[in-house]
């Protein structure tokens, strides 16, 4: 997946966990991509299937992406 992370724009991913991963509290996967370089950053969902959606705070990006995330998109108001 080729997607272009762009400063100051909100993204939002599905993030699809492992048997092992799911037990991972929504506070800490947004705190992962909080490091990453997101801010206001708002984790939905339990078990496998995880949301997260945050403004991307970084110079613009094209970056490689763990396997757990996948459908990376633009949140347009």
């Amino acid at each position: 997946m080729e997607f272009t992370l762009q400063r100051g724009k909100r993204y939002r991913t599905t993030v699809s966990l492992g048997f092992v991963e799911r037990i991972a509290s929504n506070d800490i996967i947004a705190n992962k991509f909080r490091d990453a370089g997101f801010t206001d950053v708002e984790v939905s969902g339990e078990g496998d299937t995880r949301y997260a959606e945050g403004i991307w705070n970084k110079d613009d990006l094209r970056p490689t992406y763990p396997p757990q995330v996948s459908d990376v998109s633009e949140v347009v108001a």
